[in-house]
């Protein structure tokens, strides 16, 4: 057949291409992809590479240790310019959600706690001990009801899980307090700050193994998200042993920015994570102010928590455990420290 398109014969479905006309130059654009990449920065200079993390770190605590030299006193920061406040410093339930705090000693530290409460429930023919002689006394003179009902009544009212031991406290619904609030007050009374703070934490049982182990070292208080997080149930409470009463419990709106903001006024952020950079033992940030953040057991830290960290601190174990419990590894983290303060002031 003969070619009738005016293409050149050769490669099927080729045209003949017009001149270009004058070629412009890049003007050196394309020169820097010619010589090659920068030189890669160092680990230390990174943000997010651990070792940059350590070298950040060092330099705030250099320089909290200046102004310390400088002045024992650290100035008080005006609170309120530094953290979103979306969550007003009280953030309380629905008024109809009450909850059940059980046990003898949860319910005995409640009242020692002047907690408010509505009703006193007792289970019949209940033995009695110093603990609910003391129970029934604070109750009659704080004019709160008991009412004595039969143990399966009583079971019914506090769940099939729950050990109430004949005795159940009906509390309103928990009085958060606002994470700014935990440091002023802390740092008013002339303490070093230590709060724990838990990042995905769902299990009660964890929340309150946790406020009791910072009761029990010295911490000040524990912060938890205001979403996807536990909150203060009677589960808590019980696992608490009554140390919720004592220990106060603050709502975040953002963890991220709360622990941004804790960082503005010279607190350190350590998280806690199996597979950190830094070990527990012999910290050198032990002394500072600090927030210990708590991870879930199945994720871990979230991303976001642990760019904003200061430092990714783990507890060394052995190979036949993958991991500790939230709880078990917040309490030792807690004890450590707690040591290293102890030795470093003495």
């Amino acid at each position: 057949m003969k070619n009738t398109s005016g293409a050149r014969k050769g490669r099927p479905g080729a045209v003949r291409q017009g001149s270009k006309g004058k070629q412009v130059g890049s003007g050196g654009q394309g020169r820097q992809a010619l010589e090659g990449k920068k030189p890669t920065p160092k680990a230390e200079d990174r943000p997010y590479h651990p070792a940059g993390k350590r070298k950040a770190a060092q330099e705030r605590l250099e320089a909290a240790r200046g102004r310390a030299g400088k002045n024992a006193e650290r100035p008080i920061r005006n609170p309120r310019t530094a953290v979103d406040r979306t969550v007003p410093p009280r953030t309380k339930k629905a008024a109809d959600d009450s909850e059940l705090v059980t046990g003898r000693n949860s319910v005995l530290e409640a009242l020692r706690a002047r907690i408010p409460a509505s009703t006193l429930y007792m289970a019949a023919r209940l033995e009695m001990d110093d603990r609910v002689k003391e129970v029934l006394t604070l109750a009659t003179r704080r004019g709160i009801p008991v009412l004595e009902v039969m143990r399966p009544e009583l079971d019914r009212l506090t769940g099939p899980d729950s050990v109430h031991q004949g005795l159940a406290l009906k509390v309103p619904p928990y009085d958060y307090a606002h994470p700014t609030d935990l440091l002023d007050q802390a740092e008013r009374r002339g303490q070093t700050p230590l709060f724990v703070a838990l990042d995905g934490i769902t299990d009660p049982r964890n929340l309150g193994a946790i406020i009791r182990s910072v009761a029990a070292f010295g911490g000040q208080g524990v912060i938890i998200p205001q979403r996807r997080s536990v909150g203060m149930t009677a589960s808590a409470w019980k696992t608490s042993a009554g140390a919720a009463a004592r220990v106060p419990v603050a709502m975040a709106s953002n963890l991220t920015q709360t622990l941004k903001a804790f960082k503005e006024r010279g607190v350190f952020v350590l998280g806690l994570d199996g597979g950190g950079d830094v070990q527990l033992p012999g910290l050198e940030l032990a002394d500072q102010p600090l927030v210990l953040v708590i991870g879930s057991e199945g994720k871990g830290l979230s991303r976001l928590v642990t760019e904003t960290s200061d430092a990714i601190v783990s507890v060394p174990i052995t190979a036949a455990a993958e991991s500790l419990n939230a709880g078990i590894a917040a309490s030792v983290a807690l004890y450590e420290i707690s040591k290293l303060r102890s030795e470093r002031s003495a």
